[in-house]
């Protein structure tokens, strides 16, 4: 994984100065409350009243936001606005953030604002109003904004160009030739292109295009929002940077992005992200960063890795071209979660397998040394007595969430609200359950069914969802005291044998979990393999900060030493195990466990931690004596 020293770019990039010329745009955000609607007199219909508005700069306005909010200080913008009301806002927010401002040229004929106005009823937006569709460059205007750019290069480090619409300033043959002349004027100045339909004009430029666009313009034939696997957009890449002689950036929304340089190709990750996103404006902050990253004097990987940090952080802001400060950089950016191998993940055709075992090998090669210390989670991995959690947070999420309306919701509202509780249950698992509940909370204020009174805090919530999964587990467990089922149908295949080789082996064995520690260690000793882990059982406490897996991991590494650390092997069903033991250079073997039958491959299971980063798959541990050859126990 490519490091880089945020601390040390979020200084540089202050020093920056950067251009944008291109096409500023307006976005406007109309909330619709229908409690104050009336007839019109006129017209006989129902109006629709605006109880709040929001206005923000989109296109390359929001290109130049997000160069501010990460921290550059000269920010020059060269565009051109109507003259309009619209025109007059859009100079407001710039003047506000300390953009100059003096270059964005006003048109008055054939040139209204380009503004793009959605209205939005009950948290949905609705069909967009538009701007700017018939607009026309004069040949003046274009001669004016050729003349500042000109003017003013010498003070800049790097130029955006930015083409964001069609009836645009880059319609202008005028605008196209004598910013070309410029670019070709300026060779040792960065300039960046970002265009929806110009990337095949200005030579000269380092681009930065989506995958879907640079497979198109190799004769591709697919769809907006056809998935580009990474081999073609490899292809892609390679072929454009051949043709345009210059670093190629490819973006590929969650999966990351890709940096062609000649015949280097070097991927940049995507980022997991549990919060709900808005990829709207993604592009632009991705944009944002690099290019200030660049002519701050990093390497265009380094730039890219920043660049998809400042991404990460803005496609969390809901209906808002948001932007990232430089502390929601480094939260993102110290502590990160990446996706590993999406298309490996989603494809089950492409697992290789070990030895003709059900032991799949994800990361080659298998680096393993003689293992000291193993991690192993509990629910899924080892247990099943919690089996079915999901099936008691969802409904009890779901109560939470609608309220009072929960019986008379709509199918539309009820579905709409599942979806989204059941993406939030599959993206935490593995988490603390008070984290989980931290996140419920979060929905329930997000959906305003529940008035604001009435909503509870995560330990509020956690106490409702604990009463009912402890009561299943409770039952469980008396079954197994009274000798009706016995330790076999409550863990997984081939797990308490394994268990027990390792510990005869002297390796270290350890118990971290999401759940409450006091419920682990009692379930643990109910099924009798707490002693193997000698006190060293962990849980959570009833403080987010203090994880467990966390914390386990991290006292390992500091009594053994970062350089051994491929000495530390972790087993675990959901993604948090999976990811810490790979930012701390451990060995993953992801359990894909079907926790119903105890046995077999869950696929689903399997996709999430492949992209958790999972150096092995097995669905069980019955093939043991093969899996002790491959870890070398």
């Amino acid at each position: 994984m490519h490091k880089i020293d945020l601390d040390k770019i979020l200084k540089k990039i202050v020093g920056a100065r950067i251009g944008i010329i291109g096409d500023f745009c307006l976005d406007v955000y109309w909330n619709i409350d229908k409690d104050k609607s009336e007839i019109s007199v006129e017209t006989k219909l129902p109006t629709k009243p605006v109880k709040s508005q929001l206005y923000s700069l989109g296109g390359a306005g929001n290109v130049a936001n997000n160069l501010k909010a990460i921290g550059v200080k000269k920010v020059s913008v060269f565009g051109v606005t109507g003259h309009d009301p619209f025109g007059h806002q859009m100079r407001s927010l710039m003047e506000n953030l300390g953009i100059t401002h003096d270059s964005l040229l006003e048109q008055n004929e054939k040139w209204n604002t380009h503004v793009y106005i959605k209205p939005i009823e009950n948290g949905v937006e609705g069909n967009r109003i538009d701007f700017g569709n018939y607009n026309r460059l004069s040949d003046d205007s274009a001669k004016k904004l050729l003349s500042c750019l000109s003017r003013e290069i010498r003070s800049l480090d790097a130029v955006i160009i930015n083409q964001q619409v069609s009836d645009g300033i880059h319609l202008s043959k005028n605008l196209q030739k004598g910013l070309q002349k410029i670019i070709s004027d300026n060779k040792k100045k960065l300039f960046f292109l970002d265009s929806r339909s110009c990337s095949n004009l200005y030579q000269g430029t380092i681009r930065k295009l989506n995958a879907y666009e640079a497979s198109k313009l190799c004769g591709m034939d697919c769809e907006f929002d056809q998935v580009i696997s990474e081999e073609d957009a490899k292809s892609a890449g390679l072929k454009l940077s051949k043709k345009w002689k210059k670093t190629v950036f490819i973006t590929r929304g969650d999966r990351g992005c890709l940096v062609v340089e000649e015949k280097k190709i070097t991927v940049v990750p995507g980022l997991h992200i549990i919060e709900k996103t808005d990829p709207v404006g993604a592009g632009d902050s991705m944009l944002a960063g690099l290019s200030a990253a660049m002519a701050s004097g990093e390497d265009p990987v380094s730039a890219a890795t920043f660049g998809n940090f400042v991404a990460g952080i803005t496609v969390q802001k809901l209906y808002q071209t948001g932007t990232a400060s430089p502390e929601e950089i480094k939260n993102i950016g110290t502590d990160t979660d990446y996706i590993f191998t999406p298309e490996k993940a989603d494809d089950i055709r492409s697992a290789k397998y070990y030895r003709n075992s059900e032991i799949e090998i994800v990361r080659e090669p298998i680096a393993v040394k003689k293992i000291s210390h193993a991690i192993f989670d509990h629910d899924g991995t080892i247990s099943v007595l919690r089996e079915g959690w999901e099936k008691i947070m969802e409904p009890m999420m779901m109560k939470a969430i609608l309220g009072p309306v929960y019986a008379k919701a709509d199918e539309s509202t009820y579905h709409k609200v599942l979806s989204r509780v059941r993406k939030f249950i599959d993206s935490t698992t593995g988490v603390q359950t008070l984290v989980q509940m931290q996140g419920l909370v979060k929905l329930v204020r997000e959906f305003g069914f529940v008035p604001e009174k009435e909503v509870l805090d995560e330990f509020g919530y956690k106490k409702i969802y604990n009463a009912a999964l402890l009561e299943l587990v409770k039952k469980r467990i008396e079954k197994l005291k009274r000798g009706e089922l016995n330790i076999d149908d409550f863990a997984i295949k081939g797990v308490v044998p394994f268990l027990n080789k390792l510990h005869g082996s002297g390796i270290t064995l350890y118990m971290a979990s999401g759940s409450d520690e006091d419920d682990v260690i009692e379930e643990a000793k109910a099924l009798g393999y707490a002693n193997l882990f000698d006190n060293r059982i962990y849980g959570a406490v009833g403080d987010v900060t203090k994880e467990a897996k966390k914390i386990v991991m991290d006292r390992i590494v500091k009594d053994i030493g970062p350089k051994n650390a491929k000495q530390i092997v972790a087993f675990g069903d959901g993604p948090v195990e999976i990811r810490e033991i790979n930012k701390r250079g451990g060995l993953a073997v992801g359990i894909a466990s079907d926790e119903v039958r105890r046995f077999g491959l869950n696929q689903q299971k399997r996709s999430r931690l492949i992209r958790a980063g999972a150096d092995i798959i097995i669905p069980d541990y019955s093939q043991v004596e093969i899996l002790s050859e491959l870890l070398k126990i």
